[in-house]
């Protein structure tokens, strides 16, 4: 919702704030023939035509964007803007819009017709999991004799030549290529394929049109390539001492660790279908309420949505302006695309807010602490980390209050 607040100023009370504003710059600026604070009203405005008055309307609206931000009875959900009507000798008008929480009418929010997702895990399912696992149990052996192929690791030395010409991030040294990872670029992996250990060879390859470094990207190159070694994944067989070695609770054989990875792989589903039903729900509800968001909110919460992101590149070591130049994108364009959720995220907010409200759900300081306590024990933190990464005491009360709103919603207590 939006609110607009006129803001008018004549009179003795904009005399004295020209006043003021006199006094401060007089002191500041310098005027030809005079030391500074010396120089008369008349003399001073002729130097500086228009700005006492402008240094007036800033403090007075300084003053008056102050009071607005801590009126109680009326809070910005955003920055509030400004726009200046009318400034002259006489006086100053202005305008404050400022955008407040919207309002919510909540529609249907309980038994709304959506079913959760049934859960179930097959036997290729378990297989397939099973066969990762034993794949990272993979023992490398070095192969005496014998070719390059699929599933091998090739160490290799290679570089790359463009028109004769040994281009930057083109060679390696005695680098273990994986063959089927597909870590090259397309035609490299199978040309080394076939290939004996201590043999050369020269790739005629072509990059692909997108590629990331304008230079190659299209260009016809050469890559010179000696296999130094050549190492085959030897997958271990489900017998006691990969069990030993699993050291998984309750898996001394097939069975059990089929049992297991079953048991697991439900989990997982288990949980992923929860969270579809919790965001079935809250689609289902948001669309039977009614909320009109102002732009200028969506706007803040897409702006803090790549800080966020920001601050996360940042404590991996990468720098705004790296990301933007790979990315090949700028801030805004983010932003932007950032819009849709953004809103939706706002939606969910709005939604649980007012469910929260209507339903009067309550939670004990007491239940947040034993919350935050059981994620200490869980994550070996201390009762202070665990608040500091959650943003407080408060932050668990709200999150508590929301999980209480979804069971609501899901028609459970």
């Amino acid at each position: 919702m939006k609110k607009e607040v006129k803001y008018t100023v004549k009179g003795e009370e904009w005399d004295k704030a020209k006043d003021k504003a006199f006094n401060k710059l007089n002191k500041t600026h310098k005027v030809d023939g005079f030391r500074k604070g010396k120089a008369s009203r008349s003399i001073f405005e002729k130097k500086f035509p228009g700005e006492i008055v402008m240094e007036a309307a800033n403090n007075l609206i300084d003053k008056k964007y102050d009071e607005i931000i801590n009126d109680k009875e009326i809070i910005p959900v955003v920055e509030p803007k400004v726009n200046i009507t009318k400034i002259d000798d006489e006086g100053l008008e202005a305008t404050f819009t400022i955008v407040t929480e919207p309002e919510v009418k909540l529609g249907d929010y309980k038994d709304l017709p959506i079913k959760k997702d049934t859960v179930r895990v097959t036997k290729d399912e378990i297989k397939t999991r099973i066969d990762n696992l034993l794949k990272d149990y993979a023992e490398l052996v070095v192969k005496e004799d014998g070719k390059v192929e699929d599933g091998d690791i090739a160490v290799i030395d290679f570089e790359g030549f463009k028109d004769d010409v040994a281009f930057d991030g083109g060679k390696g040294e005695n680098y273990s290529l994986e063959i089927g990872s597909n870590s090259f670029i397309p035609g490299f992996e199978d040309g080394v394929k076939g290939m004996k250990k201590g043999e050369s060879k020269d790739l005629k390859l072509t990059f692909p049109k997108d590629y990331g470094v304008a230079d190659l990207a299209g260009a016809d190159v050469v890559f010179k390539v000696a296999v130094n070694e050549i190492k085959k994944k030897v997958i271990p067989e489900l017998d006691k001492d990969f069990f030993d070695d699993l050291g998984m609770d309750g898996v001394t054989d097939k069975d059990s660790l089929e049992a297991k990875i079953k048991e697991e792989i439900k989990s997982e589903k288990e949980r992923s279908a929860d969270n579809k039903y919790i965001d079935d729900l809250l689609n289902a509800a948001v669309e039977n309420m009614t909320c009109d968001i102002d732009d200028e909110i969506i706007e803040a919460e897409a702006k803090n949505m790549y800080n966020d992101v920001v601050q996360r590149m940042n404590m991996q070591g990468l720098t705004e302006e790296v990301y933007l130049q790979y990315a090949d994108t700028t801030k805004e364009d983010i932003i932007e695309h950032m819009k849709p959720e953004a809103l939706k995220r706002l939606q969910n907010s709005y939604l649980l807010n007012a469910i929260i409200e209507k339903e009067k759900i309550e939670v004990a300081e007491e239940e947040a602490k034993k919350e935050i306590e059981d994620m200490a024990k869980t994550y070996n933190m201390t009762v202070e980390d665990v608040e500091k990464s959650i943003g407080g005491i408060n932050a668990m009360l709200y999150d508590l209050k929301v999980r209480r709103a979804i069971d609501i919603m899901k028609g459970s207590k």
